[in-house]
């Protein structure tokens, strides 16, 4: 069986999507299938296996600025990908979102997966209704990853979803790395008002002076959140880090904090805290409260009070007996979730894709795609 991941992402940025797609294919790769990933790169492939399909284009969607390639010559690198490869199955991810995957949807030659990672109102679904239910209803098997990314694609384009929970690798989170003496609070995500960074430099003034903060990435709202700050000498503002460094920091420190205000449809930074043995404060937003349960794997608190927040850090990082409770429960419902077990989930619903009627007639090949590459050149 060969497979096509296609990203509308671009794959060289740093995103929960883009990681999830590279890791699966690597699990589904272990399983003894052949999976090529397709999807926009800024510059070199970040690894084997990957066709790329050019630069990516800075899109605003769902409260945030998305890298995506929905250019003309994006969409013929995608097509001539689909012609030169011939892929058993096609799995897309968010495959509504402009570019690649609807592309690949449209021009339709194998039997198509679809993942579903946003949650929260779109736009899109409420303009492009009718465009989006025709490219939806081309799908063979649709899956989500939380019941709130199901919700969301149901109430917009009707249809059945399976729930299938993102993954993590978790032989990456079993190295020993000595854990820092000093309170430490841990924050990744991009700095753009959903994320709630504010909130927990705020949470900040309510802590005692030893604690300090890591905050990583970069966002539109980096230098304003500087300035919220004021020179606070407990923050360390870090950049763009690395996997690896991500990684070796949620080993690290004392928690981590995720203090988001909505648009999360899983939250996989929470599982892989979990799997580091880190305990977890995040807002208790539906999609954290539904991976990790409140006051069992996690310590969730209000969404965006800096008071509750700081409660339930102060709780993380001073109540010894309750830390250990929650990190014992954290990992044990990591472990729930590996990617090992999400790749065989996947390579069932190929294999179902392939036995069951198609959604619409498959397009013939090359000589399909030949001929729309011509009329697209003309």
């Amino acid at each position: 069986m060969r497979v096509g991941m296609i990203s509308p992402y671009s794959l060289t940025v740093p995103g929960g999507v883009q990681n999830q797609i590279l890791c699966l294919a690597k699990a589904i790769r272990k399983l003894g299938v052949d999976v090529r990933v397709l999807g926009p790169c800024d510059g070199a492939p970040p690894e084997t296996g990957i066709t790329p399909l050019g630069n990516s284009l800075p899109t605003a969607t769902n409260g945030s600025i998305a890298p995506l390639a929905p250019d003309a010559a994006a969409q013929l690198r995608v097509i001539r990908a689909l012609r030169d490869e011939q892929f058993d199955v096609l799995h897309v991810h968010e495959p509504l979102a402009p570019g690649p995957t609807v592309t690949a949807i449209v021009m339709k030659q194998s039997p198509i997966v679809a993942t579903y990672h946003r949650s929260g109102h779109s736009k899109f679904y409420d303009y492009f209704n009718r465009p989006a239910r025709w490219v939806a209803s081309r799908v063979e098997i649709n899956c989500a990853v939380s019941e709130e990314a199901a919700k969301t694609a149901m109430n917009a384009l009707g249809g059945e979803y399976e729930i299938l929970f993102n993954g993590i690798e978790l032989d990456l989170f079993q190295n020993k790395v000595w854990r820092k003496e000093k309170p430490t609070i841990f924050f990744i995500g991009r700095h753009e008002p959903r994320k709630g960074l504010d909130v927990l430099i705020r949470s900040m003034e309510f802590l005692p002076d030893e604690v300090e903060l890591w905050v990583a990435s970069e966002g539109p709202e980096t230098e304003g959140l500087k300035q919220l700050a004021k020179g606070d000498h407990r923050i360390t503002w870090l950049g763009t880090i690395s996997e690896s460094e991500k990684i070796r920091r949620l080993q690290e420190c004392s928690v981590l904090c995720a203090p988001s205000l909505g648009g999360e449809s899983f939250g996989i930074v929470l599982l892989e805290a979990m799997a580091a043995c880190t305990p977890v404060v995040a807002s208790s937003i539906p999609g954290y409260a539904k991976l990790a349960r409140g006051g069992k794997d996690a310590i969730l608190t209000e969404t965006g009070n800096p008071i509750a927040l700081s409660n339930g850090l102060r709780l993380a990082l001073y109540n010894k007996e309750e830390t250990k409770r929650i990190v014992d429960s954290g990992k044990i419902r990591a472990n729930q979730f590996s990617m090992e077990k999400l790749a065989k989930s996947y390579l069932d619903f190929y294999h179902q894709a392939l036995s069951i009627e198609p959604a619409v007639p498959l397009a013939k090949g090359r000589q399909f795609f030949s001929g729309t590459l011509g009329s697209l050149k003309s």
